[in-house]
């Protein structure tokens, strides 16, 4: 498994500081946030992207993310699947492996809509697959529908494209309906990317965004979760992913030097404080 650390972690801060704090960090992998990635390249190449990541050492590990995809209808499809195929481009210059796409069942849904998602999602796989990238759905606990593990895996199966898995992210993963049981339907043929937090005194109902946290620093139960990880021998990016306002103040070298310090300590890759003294 790969450390990574996601640009939304320090939302606050500059691409060029993103990379060169991370590297400091002694990071290894960066996920793209898109809107941040899209900002620069306003100003500057693809070129000085691939270039100075290179040169920091740092792996272009997935890209986030994209929504509007699976059931959106008319002029609303259209806008979504034009920046997709845009992000598609962008991430095939970049050879930038995984793109993750969130599910958008966000109100009432029909059998209709769940057809539409299915064909909707192949047709994105096969999009990607021109790429030569992969697609990883993303489940949201607030989702109507999608909001976890089973269905997500579910859906992505019934597309029946080798360019389509899973993206699993521990915050919808503890705060919605999915159950540890569901972990075992994840396989390294189709889990793609794996995104890391915690939330602590907070009831998973009431849980938002904003309460992301350090791995380790909150109440989610993340060792049996990556005992499985590492059981089923997946070996791709595992990304701390805290959209919280508070990380964005901090600068992002110190949210590189402690975001990576705890997620290599929740992964068993690294003591945390105090352990070695222990022993």
């Amino acid at each position: 498994m790969i450390a990574c650390i996601s640009q939304v972690s320090s939302l606050g801060s500059s691409f060029e500081d993103d990379i060169d704090g991370y590297a400091d960090a002694a990071g290894s992998a960066i996920e793209l946030w898109l809107t941040k990635l899209e900002e620069y390249l306003a100003t500057h190449s693809v070129a000085d992207v691939r270039t100075r990541s290179a040169d920091r050492g740092l792996m272009l590990a997935a890209a986030s993310f994209q929504g509007g995809l699976l059931v959106s209808q008319g002029e609303a499809r259209k806008v979504a699947w034009d920046q997709f195929q845009r992000r598609l481009d962008l991430c095939a210059e970049l050879t930038v492996p995984v793109l993750v796409v969130v599910a958008d069942f966000l109100g009432p849904f029909n059998e209709t809509d769940i057809e539409r998602a299915q064909v909707s999602l192949r047709q994105a796989g096969e999009a990607a697959a021109a790429r030569n990238v992969r697609i990883a759905l993303e489940f949201q606990a607030r989702n109507t529908f999608v909001n976890n593990l089973e269905t997500a895996v579910m859906l992505a199966e019934s597309a029946a494209h080798s360019h389509v898995g899973i993206c699993l992210d521990l915050f919808h993963f503890f705060v919605g309906p999915s159950k540890f049981e569901d972990l075992g339907l994840l396989s390294p043929r189709n889990l793609f990317h794996v995104q890391v937090s915690d939330v602590g005194d907070r009831p998973r109902e009431l849980a938002s965004d904003a309460d992301r946290i350090l791995p380790g620093d909150g109440d989610f139960r993340l060792q049996p979760v990556f005992d499985v990880l590492r059981r089923i021998g997946y070996a791709g990016a595992v990304s701390l992913e805290l959209l919280n306002p508070m990380f964005w103040q901090i600068a992002a070298r110190q949210v590189g030097e402690i975001g990576l310090t705890a997620l290599r300590v929740a992964m068993g890759e690294a003591q945390g404080p105090g352990e070695a003294s222990k022993r």
